[in-house]
């Protein structure tokens, strides 16, 4: 099955990982695809720096949308 999710979607997350100080809701940035399913997604703060680069499957990711879309 094909992904939806594309490099510079902004998707938040859907579970805590604790490794990487992430929680569950914490936004951030699709910037590369690895395999089927798995994104490296870089989380960053309000000022634009880097918190976190981790890589996540896509079962742990909501897409997140700023325009209205039919449901």
């Amino acid at each position: 099955m094909r992904s939806n999710l594309k490099i510079l979607d902004v998707v938040a997350l859907l579970r805590d990982i604790p490794e990487q100080n992430l929680v569950k809701g914490q936004v951030g940035t699709i910037v590369e695809i690895w395999d089927a399913g798995v994104f490296e997604v870089e989380f960053s703060n309000t000022n634009g720096e880097t918190l976190a680069l981790a890589q996540i499957n896509e079962k742990d990711l909501l897409l997140l949308h700023y325009q209205l879309k039919a449901a």
